[in-house]
């Protein structure tokens, strides 16, 4: 009896298990379904057959124009960085990284739904025209651009060499706006210039040099390389690294410019994609090493300093290398990936972030300076007055009296720095290196 009675009692606590554990079973399985892939597709091909039967115009339109049409709306809705190419897009993609383009020499963002321009490259088409940073394009040829993504804008924009485009720009901080008709050009720019906007580099009786990167191109760090041994040879004994309005460029570029200023193999920067154990990537200092023997560094930054500034500005910072100053940074720190799809069309994708070696995602965040100074709307435009010329000597004298009347406070700031520095190490008889307030990240493997 006993016995019929343990049994009774296993047997119903397996059947209320099995009960149980069917349920989950089913209940898994229903949640599953609901992020499977068919469902979805057979919902794709159901909806594509009724637009190519029922549609009015639906005998003009191919099953590839549909299905282009439907992965540019998918990847459209990840970031605003991220595209399906055609292609036709595709080869174009392929040319630019060749540098033969024809464009603007405007870098743009979207930034509220808005295609606003992050920051014009000087002695281009769109500086000459007097477009600054912050302007937005809302018309382009006539055709609304609210709304758009960048890379559809930036296919619009350019074009061959010797073409014209039309542009309708509102200014935000006047409400003004204004009509442009720009003729495209072939974007050549040195990317190394010095404060006159030229390239020779003098050293006042401070003994205080000043570099800016104008963009990371293919020859930044050579060109930096040049600079400094220039400098060098006039006696400098501190560097102002100014990356103000710098809208990026070249991941590269922006490791060859932190391995001039950090000892060989240090960390400069790290990519993390979805799965970080396997897709981790590391990019440590390259060359001979600090080719300014801890010389007091200064770097100046605001918030049109995007992408590999960003990188160099992180990285200078975490390892105490530099005085970061000036105003917090853009935040533009992702990876695209180029993915080449059969039909020659292609992917960009989105698939890591960018890390500063104190594991600080760039990404949204931006790069806070060691040491705030802001800048009013009327300083910040004189100061893109002035480095968008050529050179200081083509100034109009109305950029002229707008330069003259206001001041660069974040420059003066620097040099008050440094020269403090130098002071103090003259008298302590010994090198001070100015660097950031933040702690020095511990040593690592990636170190």
């Amino acid at each position: 009896m006993k016995r019929r009675i343990i049994y009774g009692v296993v047997v119903g606590i397996l059947a209320v298990n099995f009960i149980i554990g069917a349920r989950l079973f089913v209940q898994n399985a229903r949640a599953a379904d609901k992020d499977s892939a068919y469902p979805s597709l057979e919902l794709f091909s159901v909806v594509m057959e009724k637009v190519r039967n029922e549609y009015v115009d639906g005998k003009k339109l191919t099953y590839q124009d549909l299905v282009y049409g439907a992965l540019k709306g998918m990847i459209n809705t990840l970031d605003p960085h991220s595209e399906f190419m055609e292609p036709v897009k595709y080869d174009e993609l392929q040319k630019d990284t060749e540098g033969k383009f024809g464009g603007l020499g405007i870098m743009i963002d979207l930034r509220d739904s808005f295609i606003t321009v992050v920051a014009p490259m000087e002695d281009t088409p769109g500086s000459r025209a007097g477009i600054l940073a912050g302007d937005r394009i809302v018309k382009i040829d006539g055709k609304s651009a609210v709304g758009m993504g960048t890379s559809e804008a930036v296919d619009q924009l350019r074009g061959v060499p010797g073409t014209k485009v039309k542009i309708t720009v509102m200014r935000p901080s006047s409400g003004e706006t204004k009509d442009y008709e720009l003729t495209r050009e072939e974007i050549k720019v040195d990317m190394v210039k010095d404060f006159n906007n030229k390239r020779e580099f003098p050293v006042g009786a401070d003994k205080i040099g000043y570099v800016r990167l104008v963009q990371f191109g293919e020859n930044t760090g050579d060109e930096l390389e040049r600079a400094i041994r220039r400098l060098k040879g006039q006696g400098m004994e501190a560097m102002i690294l100014d990356l103000r309005n710098n809208p990026g460029g070249l991941l590269d570029q922006a490791v060859a410019v932190c391995s001039k200023f950090l000892k060989r193999g240090s960390l400069v920067v790290s990519t993390e994609g979805r799965n970080p154990a396997q897709d981790t990537r590391v990019y440590n200092a390259v060359g001979s090493g600090d080719e300014l023997n801890g010389m007091p560094m200064v770097v100046l930054v605001n918030f049109d300093s995007a992408s590999a500034a960003e990188i160099v500005a992180g990285c200078l910072q975490d390892r105490g290398r530099a005085l970061v100053m000036g105003e917090k940074t853009f935040g533009k720190g992702s990876v695209q990936s180029i993915i080449p799809l059969q039909d020659g069309a292609a992917l960009r994708l989105t698939t890591a972030k960018y890390y500063t070696p104190s594991h600080k995602v760039i990404h949204g965040n931006g790069i806070t300076p060691d040491c705030v100074v802001p800048m009013s709307d009327e300083d910040a435009q004189a100061l893109m007055i002035r480095q968008r010329r050529p050179s200081l000597d083509s100034l109009s004298d109305n950029d002229r009296r707008q330069i003259k009347e206001n001041h660069d406070e974040q420059l003066e700031r620097a040099i008050d720095e440094l020269k403090g520095v130098l002071l103090f190490s003259k008298r302590s008889g010994g090198v001070q290196e100015v660097a950031s307030r933040n702690e020095k990240p511990s040593a690592s493997k990636n170190q």
